[in-house]
């Protein structure tokens, strides 16, 4: 098994990142080899989703968590921003995981998949990605 963690600068707003380029290259540097590669976040308020990207779907996400997880004051857990609360909430509906295959030294994704990191928490703007191969 391999593992790299990298870090990423998510900024001061709500975010999906696309990370399949980098997933992609992490897992190339090692061959042609078949496994899973598991992708990791070691934070309590983002999760790592396998959407499409760049169609609208990555905005279309964080409506859809803004309307299931609105940011205002509900929330028990209060500190940070008006609304951190539910960046706690967030991983039990976009998990902090995603596990993908990988044939041939490539991820097995399909057409339109590309593995986001997802942020709600503006209070953070630095994450670390834990990837590992299992080959």
């Amino acid at each position: 098994m391999r593992t790299e963690t990298r870090s990423y600068r998510t900024g001061d707003r709500e975010r999906v990142l696309d990370l399949t380029s980098d997933a992609a290259d992490f897992v190339a540097a090692e061959g042609s080899v078949d496994g899973l590669l598991q992708v990791f976040v070691p934070h309590a308020t983002c999760g790592i989703a396998i959407i499409e990207t760049g169609a609208g779907s990555d905005d279309d996400l964080l409506l859809a968590l803004g309307d299931l997880l609105p940011p205002d004051d509900r929330w028990r857990h209060r500190h940070g921003s008006p609304g951190h609360g539910r960046s706690h909430v967030m991983p039990a509906i976009v998990p902090p995981h995603a596990t993908v295959p990988v044939l041939g030294g490539r991820l097995a994704l399909g057409t339109w998949q590309s593995i986001c990191l997802v942020d709600l928490n503006v209070d953070n703007d630095v994450r670390e990605v834990r990837f590992s191969l299992l080959a």
